[in-house]
């Protein structure tokens, strides 16, 4: 392909434009393709159509079957989703009580810790006070 200079600057270049018969070929397979989508595009619409006129009747007497089915389905499939995250969440938790238990810090036990802590030393606290304004000794 050969490239021309514009306005006699060598660097801005630019391509020579396509011969006809070229542009003629590129034209005409775009229209091949374009069309044959179009065809198909159309054989399918139609085929949807027939199919949905064949199928309504069948929803509307199968509807009072099918939408409670649907229903009961979802449920059972919300349900079976919800037990196996609960189960996830309970074998997670269970695994770091173990760990926990048995001496091998896991994540968050640092925070855990210092929360008891806090929560021991407050009680004592109000057990003093407590016993101070009783008079009671503590």
């Amino acid at each position: 392909m050969a490239y021309k200079a514009i306005g006699g600057d060598e660097n801005q270049l630019y391509h020579n434009p396509q011969s006809r018969s070229y542009q003629m070929v590129k034209l005409a397979t775009a229209v091949a393709a374009g069309g044959s989508l179009l065809v198909l595009s159309g054989l399918t619409m139609a085929g949807t159509v027939v199919a949905l006129t064949i199928a309504t009747p069948l929803f509307v007497i199968f509807s009072p079957v099918l939408v409670p089915a649907t229903i009961a389905a979802a449920l059972i499939a919300t349900g079976f989703v919800a037990s196996g995250g609960f189960a996830v969440a309970a074998i997670t938790v269970l695994s770091w009580m173990y760990r926990y238990v048995t001496g091998k810090h896991p994540l968050g036990a640092d925070q855990l810790d210092q929360a008891r802590m806090m929560l021991s030393n407050k009680a004592w606290e109000m057990k003093d006070r407590a016993g101070q304004l009783t008079g009671a000794a503590a």
